[in-house]
């Protein structure tokens, strides 16, 4: 077990500018505030409000930050392995990986064509005779297993592929999921593990190139302090407005992010639980999760177990990387905002869980800061809607300006007038929000990365397209994250709720029936700011406005969208593994068989 590394200089540095800059523009936004109550004394609810104030503007100046970093860094530099273990692409021969691919109730045809497509692209990476590919089944569901096990009889014998030959395919189904996707991985390599060096985690919508997982295995080879390499996952396949723009921010704007994130994070990385590479040993020694005591929400698994394998990994004086550059890594995303919304639900509860592992024995201090970052993501949802409130009662409070405050007074005394302030501090706050995208966007056309995605002023396009959409929707999303938080603070269990591959479409009674609390609320919150505070209604609007129209913003998001706006490179060049995929799959669905064919309500997914 290797000694746990400090942190280099580099990563020393990205570290303080990043917290020095959210600092001041903290305190900043802090100060206007109060200088703005100024005129009319500052009172307890000024205070509050500048509070609250300096922690959202924190928050997001520490998103910009990342940002920021990522335009200045250069891509990480991997290690050579020697000249006398070949090329990096040719992919070493000296050890044994495997490609493990958890699935729960999924539709095996979609699935299993995928993992037929990245068979025989680890076979063109010279990888077929040392990397096995494992799909470990969590399915409850009956009819679904045996669809899984008719499907993977046609996998074996398309691939030519049997546990006797070279380039091995396995299906394993447990007869328990305990500890959901964790505990199929912990149970795979608890039982299997030692015949592997390395393994490969993906999802089951996962796709990466073997060329890619060549390469992930000689950088594991190349440090043997390395004790998991994620790669940065592209997203593909998305076909409505929402989806197809989560997929153009993913490729266009997500490289930048994650490159000044890793820069900050140094040797004590991200996981995000799939597309990613672990030294099997290591993950076996330090990565048992533990069961929380008590009841659900905080208590019994823990959901976002990756993040925890990641500290734990760190503990263990493991190095814990994301490398930006490693291209072929593939996943698609939710195709509609309800869709995100269930998944971001889990998500919330897991980060609010971490909460009791921020004291953990042992843990390096920036993973414990990553934990509370991970919390105050969704608490910042809260902390933004007491600042509206707070802002109205403060307001409210203050009363309508005394212009002759003397007796017999000639001539009105006008208060200061401090809406200068006030407007220099809303373009701050939206400026940390769009000057991020803005210099990606100007780099990208400086650097032709943009060729990519349709040339400089088709990516400026999708670029205003995709500010204006996450405008629209972030209202709506701040109240789903609200409302999560404050179920799990009351003890309500989200459970583990499934994603729905393939759900697209909604009608406006479907969005209706999710979001029409949304819609009153923000009716509500507009109605009573007309009655009580006419003056604030405009500031307010760009918030109640979208709440008032989310049914229709999220039907609408959800329906197919064409190739206007939104391309990605891997469109306008399909990356071959996902062509291959794409090929296996049309043949299966025309030939499936009566009974063999997915089920009509949809699958559902671990992850």
């Amino acid at each position: 077990m290797p000694n746990p590394l400090p942190a280099d200089g580099r990563t020393r540095l990205a570290r303080v500018l990043a917290l020095a800059f959210a600092g001041v523009m903290g305190l900043g936004a802090c100060g206007l505030i109060l200088v703005a109550s100024e005129a009319n004394g500052i009172r307890m609810l000024d205070l509050l409000r500048a509070a609250l104030m300096l922690i959202t503007t924190a928050w997001l100046a520490w998103g910009a930050a990342q940002a920021l970093i990522g335009l200045i860094s250069r891509p990480p530099s991997a290690p050579a392995i020697g000249p006398a273990d070949g090329p990096a692409t040719a992919g070493p021969t000296s050890t044994r990986s495997v490609v493990m691919v958890p699935i729960c109730n999924e539709d095996p045809v979609a699935t299993f064509s995928r993992v037929a497509a990245m068979a025989a692209s680890l076979a063109e990476a010279g990888l077929r005779d040392c990397v096995d590919l494992a799909i470990l089944s969590d399915s409850r569901d009956a009819a679904v297993a045996q669809r899984e096990r008719f499907w993977f009889a046609r996998l074996l014998a398309e691939t030519g592929s049997d546990a006797g030959t070279g380039g091995r395919l396995f299906y394993r189904r447990r007869t328990s999921n305990e500890g959901r996707k964790a505990g199929n991985i912990e149970d795979f390599i608890r039982q299997y593990g030692g015949a592997y060096e390395f393994a490969v985690i993906l999802d089951a919508d996962s796709l990466m190139e073997g060329a890619t997982i060549a390469e992930m295995i000689r950088r594991m080879q190349a440090e043997p302090r390395l004790g998991l390499l994620q790669t940065l996952p592209r997203i593909v396949e998305a076909q409505s407005l929402f989806g197809r723009a989560q997929a153009f921010s993913a490729a266009f704007y997500a490289p930048i992010f994650a490159r000044g994130l890793a820069r900050m994070q140094g040797s004590t990385g991200p996981f995000w639980g799939h597309n990613a590479i672990v030294r099997v040993r290591a993950f076996a020694e330090s990565c048992g999760l533990p069961e929380l005591t008590g009841p659900a929400p905080f208590g019994g698994p823990v959901l976002s177990h990756d993040y925890v394998e990641a500290a734990l990994l760190a503990r263990a004086g493991w190095i814990v990387r994301l490398d930006d550059d490693l291209d072929g890594s593939y996943e698609e995303g939710p195709e509609n905002i309800l869709a995100h919304a269930r998944r971001d639900r889990r998500w919330c509860q897991g980060n609010l869980q971490h909460a009791r592992l921020v004291p953990a024995p042992g843990l390096r201090m920036w993973n414990r800061f990553v934990f509370v970052q991970g919390i105050l993501a969704y608490v910042s949802a809260l902390i933004w809607g007491a600042f509206l409130v707070v802002s109205a009662l403060s307001v409210l409070n203050v009363g309508r300006p005394n212009y002759f405050p003397l007796p017999h007074q000639l001539f009105p005394v006008f208060p200061d007038d401090q809406t200068k302030k006030i407007i220099g501090l809303a373009i701050g706050v939206v400026g940390l929000l769009v000057l991020p995208k803005l210099l990606i966007w100007v780099k990208a056309a400086l650097d032709g990365r943009a060729r990519g995605f349709g040339g400089a002023g088709r990516a400026a396009g999708s670029f205003f397209a995709e500010l204006l959409l996450s405008s629209l929707s972030a209202p709506v999303m701040l109240m789903y994250q609200g409302r999560a938080v404050i179920q799990v603070l009351i003890g309500r269990d989200g459970g583990w709720p499934a994603n729905q591959r393939g759900e697209g479409r909604l009608t406006l009674s479907d969005a209706w029936a999710a979001s029409g609390w949304i819609a009153l609320t923000g009716a509500a919150c507009l109605g009573g700011l007309f009655t009580f505070l006419p003056e604030l209604s405009l500031w307010m609007a760009p918030i109640f406005v979208p709440m008032m129209a989310a049914p229709l913003l999220i039907a609408l998001t959800s329906r197919r969208y064409g190739r206007t706006l939104f391309a990605t490179p891997s469109e306008a060049a399909p990356p071959p593994v996902l062509s291959r995929a794409r090929a296996v799959h049309a043949a299966w669905q025309r030939s499936a068989p009566q009974g063999a064919e997915p089920a009509e309500t949809g699958a559902t997914a671990l992850n």
